[in-house]
């Protein structure tokens, strides 16, 4: 029987994670949580298998499905983490891999690639939904634009309108690196101007 912890800030999708999983013998939901730190709290104590992580928990959250995702990946006896969101950003599919999550499925997946997902990831195996996939497979074949995920922190807080001063200041580091990041950037999406990486990077999916 595979353990399944489900994290979703939203109750009524809990309730429908719950229900469609009921359907399969092989598979025992038993635990929920709704922030990242109850998925974290949960996993080290329920002993899960599988942990299914929602990436966004709403703005009352101070850390993201991928923070808990870290930080559940880093626990004795981990359980493997397979991530399901609205979001199919490269931001956030990076982010989600770098964490350490074994898949990453969208939430218009159908229940039966779901549950396939549920047993891989208990297997041990990649769970990836094709669109995801595909997406990945681009990242590699195309180095020369990838961003690391530090310049892609950057450019969301960008994107958000924040000052190089807010960005040096929430990410720890100085106002100089944040300008080194900005000109890997440029350099990178072959543009010149905050402006003009931000529509770059929306244009190209890096960011949502």
């Amino acid at each position: 029987m595979i353990r399944l912890l489900i994290a979703d800030d939203h109750p009524i999708v809990r309730a429908g994670l719950v229900a469609l999983f009921a359907l399969e013998e092989d598979i025992d939901v038993i635990a929920e949580a709704a922030t990242p730190d109850e998925a974290v709290s949960a996993a080290e104590h329920s002993n899960p298998d599988v942990v299914l992580m929602d990436l966004q928990f709403g703005a009352q959250a101070a850390t993201t499905g991928a923070d808990a995702t870290r930080r559940i990946r880093a626990l004795d006896a981990a359980p493997y983490v397979l991530i399901l969101t609205n979001y199919d950003s490269d931001a956030d599919i990076l982010g989600a891999v770098e964490a350490g999550a074994s898949g990453y499925l969208l939430k218009d997946a159908p229940p039966h690639e779901l549950a396939a997902a549920v047993r891989a990831a208990a297997a041990g195996e990649s769970a990836l939904a094709p669109v995801i996939a595909s997406r990945l497979l681009k990242r590699m074949r195309a180095p020369q634009a990838n961003l690391s995920s530090r310049e892609m922190q950057v450019l969301e807080l960008v994107a958000a309108g924040h000052s190089n001063t807010d960005i040096a200041t929430a990410l720890f580091v100085s106002e100089t690196t944040v300008k080194s990041h900005l000109a890997h950037i440029f350099t990178k999406l072959a543009v010149t101007s905050r402006t003009a990486a931000v529509a770059a990077a929306r244009e190209r999916g890096i960011l949502r």
